[in-house]
């Protein structure tokens, strides 16, 4: 294994850990993160049933609720929501043999925007993470069922059932906007992917995302081995269908956490796995991280751009405009291989 590849992983974690730092100093507010921790600042500490334990520098109330209540979150829920659609790429690219597989082409994220939304049009939101991941699922294992021919997935008609999938569960949704009456608006600003609302609650539940990316890389060795075809894999002692079942599963929970959490943010998955690939190469025990820490890297920044530069416009409207040229670029270059 080159030196490059075993420094990789260090160094993306250096430079995500001070991309949530810059983010969090980062913003149309000018704040001073530094002036917060001088000595002589006075903190006081309040408790109550109602707001919990509040801890915060006296006289600089403002500034730290935008730094600890708006900023913190937002970059922990974005490297957190990034992390988890890179690793649910990468996984999907290498169970299919695939570099054009992602949540987002294969109408994983459609079927969690779907769940999504019913939790916000029935339950008021309530229950919203598990309504998106259950979305999310039998939209995965739909597309899978519908591409399985003969124990193979082509990949020509792995994309066209997401596609396919993709716009039935779109007119769904569409659907459900038309009859949602005042819910139009919280459906609509979620469906375009960000973090606005993004609270500590979030990052609650942003801690499952780690769990499932140790999940997907406990099966590095596996995935490496299925890369080399499913024949050659059932030889060497991997159980390819139990294999796939997992993955697909796990991805699918990885998405509809993210979903949940910041809406339909697309081409995180597709882009990020591709790029990570020519650097630290194909093997999946380095890939997977590298992978992930490049996700968050990647959505840190957008949000960070987007909050600072751009009103606080929608991340995946920025995702989108990058990934989608970048999609074309990989279809064009499979039909010249």
């Amino acid at each position: 294994m080159s030196r490059r590849r075993l420094i990789a992983v260090p160094i993306l974690i250096c430079i995500l850990l001070a991309s949530m730092i810059l983010a969090v100093a980062l913003g149309p507010t000018s704040i001073s993160i530094w002036s917060l921790f001088n000595p002589e600042i006075t903190w006081t500490i309040i408790w109550s049933p109602e707001t919990g334990l509040i801890i915060r520098p006296l006289g600089y109330d403002a500034d730290w609720m935008i730094l600890w209540e708006i900023r913190t979150p937002r970059a922990i829920a974005a490297a957190l929501v990034g992390c988890a659609l890179a690793v649910a790429g990468t996984a999907m690219q290498g169970l299919f043999k695939n570099s054009m597989a992602d949540p987002y082409i294969l109408g994983t994220s459609a079927g969690g925007s779907l769940g999504a939304a019913l939790s916000i049009v029935l339950f008021a939101g309530a229950g919203l993470p598990i309504f998106a991941f259950v979305g999310a699922a039998i939209a995965t294992f739909t597309v899978y069922t519908i591409a399985r021919q003969g124990g193979k997935i082509p990949v020509e008609t792995l994309l066209l059932s997401g596609v396919a999938l993709s716009m039935l569960l779109s007119a769904f949704l569409s659907f459900l906007m038309y009859t949602s009456g005042r819910s139009l608006h919280q459906i609509m600003f979620w469906l375009m992917g960000g973090f606005w609302n993004v609270s500590w609650d979030d990052v609650f539940v942003a801690i499952l995302i780690p769990i499932g990316c140790v999940a997907i890389y406990l099966y590095a060795r596996d995935i490496n081995i299925i890369s080399l075809g499913e024949e050659d894999a059932i030889h060497l002692g991997v159980n390819v269908e139990r294999l796939k079942q997992i993955l697909l599963f796990v991805s699918a929970f990885l998405t509809g956490i993210a979903v949940s959490i910041a809406g339909a943010i697309g081409f995180v998955g597709l882009v990020t796995p591709h790029v990570m690939r020519l650097i630290v190469g194909p093997d999946h025990r380095i890939l997977l991280p590298a992978a992930a820490l490049a996700g968050g890297i990647l959505l840190v920044w957008s949000d960070t751009l987007t909050r600072t530069f751009a009103g606080d416009m929608p991340v995946g409207i920025l995702t989108a405009c990058f990934g989608a040229p970048f999609f074309i670029y990989l279809l064009r270059s499979r039909m010249k291989a």
